[in-house]
Protein backbone atom coordinates (compact mmCIF):
# COMPACT_ATOMS: atom_id res chain seq x y z
CA UNK A 1 0.00 0.00 0.00
CA UNK A 2 0.59 3.56 -0.59
CA UNK A 3 -0.23 6.28 1.48
CA UNK A 4 -0.32 9.85 -0.12
CA UNK A 5 2.07 12.60 1.40
CA UNK A 6 0.06 14.63 4.60
CA UNK A 7 -1.79 17.52 3.95
CA UNK A 8 0.03 20.46 5.17
CA UNK A 9 -1.26 24.42 5.15
CA UNK A 10 -0.65 25.89 1.44
CA UNK A 11 -1.27 22.68 -0.03
CA UNK A 12 -3.38 22.68 -3.20
CA UNK A 13 -7.11 20.56 -3.14
CA UNK A 14 -8.52 19.98 -6.35
CA UNK A 15 -12.46 19.87 -6.61
CA UNK A 16 -14.23 17.88 -9.97
CA UNK A 17 -17.51 16.27 -10.28
CA UNK A 18 -16.90 12.28 -11.67
CA UNK A 19 -20.21 11.79 -11.64
CA UNK A 20 -23.38 14.46 -10.71
CA UNK A 21 -22.56 18.48 -11.18
CA UNK A 22 -24.18 21.38 -8.71
CA UNK A 23 -27.15 23.06 -9.31
CA UNK A 24 -26.96 26.99 -9.54
CA UNK A 25 -29.01 27.33 -6.57
CA UNK A 26 -26.65 24.99 -4.57
CA UNK A 27 -23.52 26.90 -5.84
CA UNK A 28 -23.30 29.01 -2.53
CA UNK A 29 -23.14 25.96 -0.17
CA UNK A 30 -20.43 24.50 -2.93
CA UNK A 31 -18.83 28.09 -2.15
CA UNK A 32 -18.94 27.97 1.60
CA UNK A 33 -17.43 24.28 1.69
CA UNK A 34 -14.62 25.72 -0.54
CA UNK A 35 -14.52 28.89 2.05
CA UNK A 36 -13.77 25.93 5.21
CA UNK A 37 -11.11 24.09 3.09
CA UNK A 38 -9.54 27.38 2.47
CA UNK A 39 -9.94 28.48 6.13
CA UNK A 40 -7.94 25.56 7.10
CA UNK A 41 -4.96 27.00 5.61
CA UNK A 42 -5.46 25.00 1.34
CA UNK A 43 -5.64 26.57 -1.99
CA UNK A 44 -8.23 25.17 -3.88
CA UNK A 45 -8.89 24.96 -7.57
CA UNK A 46 -12.19 24.05 -8.93
CA UNK A 47 -12.64 21.95 -12.74
CA UNK A 48 -14.96 22.37 -15.39
CA UNK A 49 -16.79 19.63 -14.84
CA UNK A 50 -19.01 20.80 -12.67
CA UNK A 51 -22.52 21.43 -14.70
CA UNK A 52 -25.68 20.19 -12.65
CA UNK A 53 -28.29 20.92 -15.09
CA UNK A 54 -28.14 17.00 -15.90
CA UNK A 55 -27.09 13.38 -14.05
CA UNK A 56 -23.80 13.86 -14.71
CA UNK A 57 -21.37 17.11 -14.73
CA UNK A 58 -19.90 16.38 -18.53
CA UNK A 59 -19.38 13.62 -20.99
CA UNK A 60 -17.52 10.85 -19.85
CA UNK A 61 -14.19 11.40 -21.40
CA UNK A 62 -14.09 15.21 -20.45
CA UNK A 63 -14.89 14.34 -16.44
CA UNK A 64 -12.55 11.24 -17.17
CA UNK A 65 -9.65 13.43 -18.68
CA UNK A 66 -9.90 15.68 -15.68
CA UNK A 67 -10.01 13.47 -12.76
CA UNK A 68 -6.56 12.18 -14.30
CA UNK A 69 -5.25 15.66 -14.52
CA UNK A 70 -5.85 16.24 -11.40
CA UNK A 71 -4.63 12.49 -9.95
CA UNK A 72 -1.13 13.38 -11.97
CA UNK A 73 -0.54 17.25 -11.10
CA UNK A 74 2.14 17.20 -8.42
CA UNK A 75 0.51 20.09 -7.42
CA UNK A 76 -2.51 18.81 -6.61
CA UNK A 77 -2.27 16.88 -3.38
CA UNK A 78 -6.27 15.74 -2.65
CA UNK A 79 -9.07 15.56 -4.88
CA UNK A 80 -12.52 15.86 -3.47
CA UNK A 81 -16.00 16.15 -5.20
CA UNK A 82 -18.71 17.73 -4.36
CA UNK A 83 -20.65 14.59 -3.61
CA UNK A 84 -21.59 11.63 -5.17
CA UNK A 85 -24.31 10.93 -8.01
CA UNK A 86 -25.43 9.05 -10.46
CA UNK A 87 -23.10 7.35 -12.87
CA UNK A 88 -19.23 7.90 -12.42
CA UNK A 89 -18.75 4.16 -14.26
CA UNK A 90 -18.47 5.22 -16.99
CA UNK A 91 -15.14 6.70 -16.44
CA UNK A 92 -13.63 3.33 -15.28
CA UNK A 93 -12.62 2.52 -18.76
CA UNK A 94 -11.33 6.06 -19.75
CA UNK A 95 -9.33 6.70 -16.96
CA UNK A 96 -5.50 6.61 -17.38
CA UNK A 97 -4.44 3.92 -15.16
CA UNK A 98 -1.06 3.70 -16.15
CA UNK A 99 -0.41 7.89 -15.81
CA UNK A 100 -1.83 7.56 -11.95
CA UNK A 101 -0.86 4.23 -10.69
CA UNK A 102 3.07 6.30 -11.45
CA UNK A 103 2.62 9.70 -10.68
CA UNK A 104 2.95 10.59 -6.68
CA UNK A 105 -0.13 9.33 -4.73
CA UNK A 106 -2.83 11.83 -4.29
CA UNK A 107 -5.88 11.75 -1.57
CA UNK A 108 -9.14 10.79 -3.59
CA UNK A 109 -12.13 11.51 -0.96
CA UNK A 110 -16.08 11.05 -1.47
CA UNK A 111 -18.78 8.15 -0.72
CA UNK A 112 -21.81 7.04 -2.18
CA UNK A 113 -21.22 6.95 -6.44
CA UNK A 114 -17.58 8.36 -5.57
CA UNK A 115 -17.51 4.36 -4.13
CA UNK A 116 -17.32 3.78 -7.71
CA UNK A 117 -13.68 5.27 -8.15
CA UNK A 118 -12.00 5.28 -4.99
CA UNK A 119 -12.42 1.61 -4.65
CA UNK A 120 -10.78 0.87 -7.83
CA UNK A 121 -8.37 3.52 -7.43
CA UNK A 122 -7.01 1.67 -4.26
CA UNK A 123 -7.57 -2.11 -5.96
CA UNK A 124 -5.61 -1.17 -9.18
CA UNK A 125 -2.67 0.99 -7.71
CA UNK A 126 -1.92 0.30 -4.24
CA UNK A 127 -2.84 3.90 -3.48
CA UNK A 128 -4.93 4.86 -0.30
CA UNK A 129 -8.08 6.83 -0.59
CA UNK A 130 -10.64 7.93 1.92
CA UNK A 131 -14.17 6.55 2.43
CA UNK A 132 -15.83 9.58 4.30
CA UNK A 133 -17.19 13.36 3.54
CA UNK A 134 -17.35 14.75 0.14
CA UNK A 135 -16.99 18.00 -0.24
CA UNK A 136 -20.38 19.52 0.97
CA UNK A 137 -20.05 17.56 3.90
CA UNK A 138 -16.80 19.53 4.81
CA UNK A 139 -17.81 22.36 6.68
CA UNK A 140 -19.86 19.96 9.25
CA UNK A 141 -17.97 19.89 12.91
CA UNK A 142 -17.20 15.89 13.27
CA UNK A 143 -19.30 14.78 16.78
CA UNK A 144 -16.59 13.58 19.53
CA UNK A 145 -15.15 10.38 18.69
CA UNK A 146 -14.87 11.01 15.20
CA UNK A 147 -12.73 13.04 12.67
CA UNK A 148 -12.87 14.62 9.51
CA UNK A 149 -11.55 13.26 6.07
CA UNK A 150 -9.07 16.69 6.01
CA UNK A 151 -8.24 15.60 10.07
CA UNK A 152 -7.20 11.96 8.20
CA UNK A 153 -5.38 13.44 5.11
CA UNK A 154 -3.18 15.41 7.40
CA UNK A 155 -1.43 12.54 8.64
CA UNK A 156 1.70 11.17 7.70
CA UNK A 157 2.26 7.62 7.01
CA UNK A 158 2.70 5.24 9.73
CA UNK A 159 0.03 6.58 12.08
CA UNK A 160 -2.83 5.25 14.18
CA UNK A 161 -5.77 6.66 14.70
CA UNK A 162 -8.93 5.91 16.71
CA UNK A 163 -12.71 6.60 16.14
CA UNK A 164 -15.87 5.48 18.20
CA UNK A 165 -19.10 5.64 18.09
CA UNK A 166 -20.84 8.96 19.09
CA UNK A 167 -24.32 6.80 19.86
CA UNK A 168 -26.37 9.58 18.04
CA UNK A 169 -27.05 10.07 14.76
CA UNK A 170 -29.77 12.37 12.11
CA UNK A 171 -32.86 10.61 12.17
CA UNK A 172 -34.32 12.52 9.23
CA UNK A 173 -33.05 13.64 5.78
CA UNK A 174 -30.07 15.91 4.56
CA UNK A 175 -29.86 19.20 5.45
CA UNK A 176 -31.33 21.91 2.99
CA UNK A 177 -28.36 23.84 1.88
CA UNK A 178 -30.35 25.81 -0.31
CA UNK A 179 -32.19 27.48 2.98
CA UNK A 180 -28.67 26.94 4.79
CA UNK A 181 -25.77 26.74 2.87
CA UNK A 182 -23.83 27.48 6.19
CA UNK A 183 -24.78 24.69 8.15
CA UNK A 184 -21.71 23.19 9.92
CA UNK A 185 -23.39 21.61 12.82
CA UNK A 186 -24.79 18.58 12.28
CA UNK A 187 -28.47 17.51 13.82
CA UNK A 188 -28.19 14.47 15.37
CA UNK A 189 -31.18 13.57 17.43
CA UNK A 190 -32.00 9.85 17.48
CA UNK A 191 -29.66 7.47 20.15
CA UNK A 192 -28.66 4.41 18.50
CA UNK A 193 -25.17 2.03 18.95
CA UNK A 194 -23.79 -0.61 16.14
CA UNK A 195 -25.76 -3.93 16.37
CA UNK A 196 -23.96 -7.20 16.07
CA UNK A 197 -26.66 -9.14 13.38
CA UNK A 198 -24.45 -12.82 13.43
CA UNK A 199 -25.20 -13.53 17.53
CA UNK A 200 -23.35 -11.98 20.63
CA UNK A 201 -20.05 -11.71 22.33
CA UNK A 202 -17.30 -9.18 21.94
CA UNK A 203 -15.17 -8.60 18.36
CA UNK A 204 -11.83 -7.78 18.15
CA UNK A 205 -10.64 -8.35 14.52
CA UNK A 206 -7.91 -7.28 11.92
CA UNK A 207 -7.43 -6.50 8.22
CA UNK A 208 -7.19 -4.11 5.75
CA UNK A 209 -9.92 -1.81 4.95
CA UNK A 210 -11.77 -2.31 1.64
CA UNK A 211 -15.51 -1.70 0.44
CA UNK A 212 -17.95 1.09 -0.64
CA UNK A 213 -21.50 1.81 -1.28
CA UNK A 214 -23.34 -1.37 -2.05
CA UNK A 215 -25.27 -0.06 -5.19
CA UNK A 216 -22.37 1.25 -6.52
CA UNK A 217 -19.52 -1.36 -5.92
CA UNK A 218 -21.75 -4.48 -6.85
CA UNK A 219 -21.52 -3.15 -10.17
CA UNK A 220 -17.77 -3.45 -10.07
CA UNK A 221 -18.21 -7.38 -9.51
CA UNK A 222 -16.66 -9.68 -11.68
CA UNK A 223 -14.26 -6.49 -13.27
CA UNK A 224 -10.63 -5.84 -12.40
CA UNK A 225 -12.28 -2.95 -10.83
CA UNK A 226 -13.58 -4.92 -8.12
CA UNK A 227 -10.99 -7.72 -7.81
CA UNK A 228 -9.66 -7.75 -3.93
CA UNK A 229 -6.97 -10.13 -4.64
CA UNK A 230 -3.88 -7.99 -5.05
CA UNK A 231 -4.74 -7.09 -1.11
CA UNK A 232 -2.67 -9.80 0.64
CA UNK A 233 -3.71 -10.87 4.04
CA UNK A 234 -7.60 -10.97 5.38
CA UNK A 235 -9.89 -8.06 4.99
CA UNK A 236 -12.04 -5.69 7.46
CA UNK A 237 -14.55 -4.72 4.46
CA UNK A 238 -17.33 -2.61 4.82
CA UNK A 239 -20.45 -1.99 3.31
CA UNK A 240 -23.22 0.57 3.04
CA UNK A 241 -26.88 1.19 1.80
CA UNK A 242 -28.09 4.70 -0.33
CA UNK A 243 -31.60 4.50 -0.91
CA UNK A 244 -32.19 0.95 -2.66
CA UNK A 245 -34.73 -1.50 -0.77
CA UNK A 246 -34.17 -4.26 1.44
CA UNK A 247 -34.84 -6.89 -1.52
CA UNK A 248 -32.46 -5.29 -3.95
CA UNK A 249 -29.45 -5.11 -1.63
CA UNK A 250 -29.92 -8.75 -0.30
CA UNK A 251 -29.72 -9.38 -4.20
CA UNK A 252 -27.29 -7.01 -4.45
CA UNK A 253 -24.83 -8.18 -1.59
CA UNK A 254 -25.33 -12.51 -2.70
CA UNK A 255 -23.91 -11.26 -6.10
CA UNK A 256 -21.02 -9.40 -4.23
CA UNK A 257 -20.44 -12.67 -2.37
CA UNK A 258 -20.55 -14.98 -5.06
CA UNK A 259 -17.92 -12.79 -6.77
CA UNK A 260 -15.49 -13.51 -4.10
CA UNK A 261 -15.79 -9.54 -2.32
CA UNK A 262 -15.91 -11.26 1.21
CA UNK A 263 -13.89 -14.11 0.75
CA UNK A 264 -10.68 -12.69 3.04
CA UNK A 265 -12.91 -11.15 5.02
CA UNK A 266 -12.61 -11.10 8.77
CA UNK A 267 -15.83 -9.17 9.54
CA UNK A 268 -18.06 -7.15 7.89
CA UNK A 269 -19.16 -3.65 8.59
CA UNK A 270 -22.37 -2.24 7.55
CA UNK A 271 -23.05 1.11 7.56
CA UNK A 272 -26.41 2.59 9.55
CA UNK A 273 -29.32 3.55 6.50
CA UNK A 274 -32.74 4.79 6.32
CA UNK A 275 -33.34 3.14 3.16
CA UNK A 276 -36.48 1.52 3.02
CA UNK A 277 -37.11 -2.54 4.42
CA UNK A 278 -39.20 -4.85 2.06
CA UNK A 279 -42.52 -5.94 3.46
CA UNK A 280 -41.23 -8.98 4.64
CA UNK A 281 -37.22 -8.19 4.44
CA UNK A 282 -35.30 -5.88 6.89
CA UNK A 283 -32.57 -4.09 5.70
CA UNK A 284 -30.84 -6.02 8.44
CA UNK A 285 -32.03 -9.42 7.63
CA UNK A 286 -31.02 -8.65 3.89
CA UNK A 287 -27.58 -8.70 5.18
CA UNK A 288 -27.59 -12.12 7.29
CA UNK A 289 -29.52 -13.73 3.96
CA UNK A 290 -26.66 -12.59 2.05
CA UNK A 291 -23.79 -12.93 4.31
CA UNK A 292 -24.76 -14.67 7.48
CA UNK A 293 -23.17 -18.38 6.08
CA UNK A 294 -19.54 -16.63 6.21
CA UNK A 295 -19.24 -17.20 9.81
CA UNK A 296 -17.69 -14.03 10.83
CA UNK A 297 -18.82 -11.24 12.44
CA UNK A 298 -21.54 -8.78 10.79
CA UNK A 299 -21.48 -5.46 12.63
CA UNK A 300 -24.52 -2.86 11.54
CA UNK A 301 -25.14 0.67 12.00
CA UNK A 302 -21.64 1.50 11.86
CA UNK A 303 -21.72 5.02 11.12
CA UNK A 304 -19.65 4.82 7.61
CA UNK A 305 -22.44 5.66 5.32
CA UNK A 306 -25.17 7.89 4.22
CA UNK A 307 -26.75 8.63 7.58
CA UNK A 308 -24.79 11.54 9.74
CA UNK A 309 -22.74 11.70 10.91
CA UNK A 310 -19.47 10.51 9.18
CA UNK A 311 -16.83 8.07 10.08
CA UNK A 312 -14.32 8.02 7.40
CA UNK A 313 -12.56 4.76 6.29
CA UNK A 314 -9.42 4.60 4.72
CA UNK A 315 -9.25 2.33 1.96
CA UNK A 316 -5.98 -0.12 2.02
CA UNK A 317 -5.65 1.16 6.10
CA UNK A 318 -4.65 -1.75 8.47
CA UNK A 319 -7.94 -1.78 10.56
CA UNK A 320 -8.93 -2.91 13.82
CA UNK A 321 -12.41 -3.14 14.88
CA UNK A 322 -13.42 -3.82 18.62
CA UNK A 323 -17.33 -4.33 19.46
CA UNK A 324 -18.17 -5.47 22.83
CA UNK A 325 -20.97 -3.76 25.90
CA UNK A 326 -18.89 -0.62 26.42
CA UNK A 327 -16.52 -0.16 23.04
CA UNK A 328 -17.44 0.30 19.69
CA UNK A 329 -14.45 1.26 18.04
CA UNK A 330 -12.30 1.52 14.21
CA UNK A 331 -8.33 1.86 14.89
CA UNK A 332 -6.60 2.80 11.44
CA UNK A 333 -3.05 2.53 10.41
CA UNK A 334 -1.90 4.08 7.32
CA UNK A 335 0.79 1.40 6.72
Amino acid sequence: MRFPAPLKSGDRIGVTSPSSGVDADLWPRLEFAIGTARSRGFEVTVGSCMDGTGHVSAPAAERARELTAMLTDPDIRAVVPPWGGKSAIDLLPLLDWDAIRDAEPTWVVGFSDMSTIITPLTLLTGVATIHGNNLMDTPYRAPSGLLTWLDIAALPAGSTFTQSSPGVHRSGGFDDYQRHPDVAEFTLDRPGHWTRLDGDGDVDVSGRLIGGCVETVCNLMGTRFGDTSAIPGDLLVYVEVSGDDAATICRNLHGMRLAGFFDRASAVLIGRTHAPDYPSLTQHEAVVDALGGLGIPLIADVDCGHVPPYLPLVNGALGRVVHNATESTVIQTLA
